[in-house]
């Protein structure tokens, strides 16, 4: 696993935390400002309409249930842009995860590009 994908996959765990999520000053620290999300209801979201609602998303109260994250796979696609891959768990649901990060000129922060969710089915084991 390369330092750019251990980045990366930094970064998807700290959007996890209640604490980010919350707080919209650092969830900016860790969204693309071209960032588009479709979520596992099918939702197209924007950057400013994610940074609007993370806060009353699940997983963003403290106490309450988080996403678990598992078995994380990443690539280095090419300089600066990282491909992850994972599942996630919340309430008992799944859902299979993909996210583009990347870093541009001389930034040195890993930020999420795009991220789409696909629920799993409960039969799919």
């Amino acid at each position: 696993m390369t330092d750019e994908v251990r980045e990366a996959i930094a970064g998807e765990l700290r959007l996890m935390d209640p604490g980010v999520r919350a707080s919209r000053p650092l969830a900016r620290q860790l969204l693309d400002p071209e960032f588009v999300e479709v979520g596992a209801s099918g939702r197209r979201w924007t950057y400013d309409e994610m940074l609007a609602a993370l806060p009353e998303l699940d997983g963003a109260e403290e106490g309450r249930p988080r996403h678990e994250p598992a078995d994380f796979t990443g690539v280095l696609l090419a300089p600066g842009l990282v491909h992850l891959t994972y599942e996630t768990t919340l309430d008992g649901n799944r859902a299979r995860r993909s996210s583009l990060w990347r870093r541009q000129g001389a930034a040195t922060t890993w930020r999420m590009y795009y991220h789409q969710a696909t629920p799993v089915p409960p039969a799919d084991g």
